[in-house]
């Protein structure tokens, strides 16, 4: 682990104040990355997502800088999370009952403080603290870093799904299953 990481869990009440840091970062993440990942259309889904029952946020910092995040919440019931995806999938892979699937939505880092573990100690911190028996992400089929880290960490590819949004690209879905042998 880096010298001076601290990883710090936040409600959304709490994130409300550093919603700019967090959108900054983002911007950072992706810039040139299109119209998509536009500062606008982010800044919606993060307002959306922070109002979702069970939303929660890791940050990590070095020397009170922001360098890294991770955030998601559980699947309601009647999640539009599973719109658009491909068949076929397992019988009942999407039904949701509210403490089934933990969405996780973002983790990024900032490209100065990459491949040191700090997405991995984001990861980590976060599943550990989340009951739900299955963990869902979204991650482009062409961000080989991203597909190698998961699948290090144990997530698999179920199938594709492309979110009806405007300008969405086409994602794997991966799944984590908890392992019933261990506390998390």
């Amino acid at each position: 682990m880096i010298e001076g990481l601290q990883l710090r869990h936040h409600s959304a009440d709490e994130a409300k104040g550093i919603l700019d840091q967090l959108v900054d970062l983002y911007l950072q993440v992706y810039a040139g990355g299109g119209e998509f990942y536009s500062e606008d259309r982010y800044r919606r889904q993060l307002g959306l997502h922070m109002q979702r029952v069970g939303w929660e946020l890791v940050t990590a910092k070095i020397d009170g800088v922001l360098v890294g995040y991770i955030y998601g919440f559980p699947l309601p019931p009647q999640t539009r999370w599973w719109d658009g995806i491909h068949e076929p999938v397992p019988p009942g892979f999407t039904d949701e009952d509210g403490t089934r699937t933990f969405a996780l939505s973002e983790l990024l880092v900032h490209p100065a403080w990459r491949r040191q573990g700090i997405a991995a100690a984001l990861h980590d911190e976060l599943k550990a603290s989340r009951p739900e028996p299955r963990t869902t992400l979204l991650v482009r089929p062409d961000n080989v870093a991203a597909q190698m880290a998961y699948r290090s960490w144990g997530w698999s590819k179920v199938t594709q799904l492309q979110p009806n949004w405007e300008k969405a690209p086409t994602f794997d879905v991966l799944i984590r299953v908890a392992d019933p042998s261990s506390s998390d």
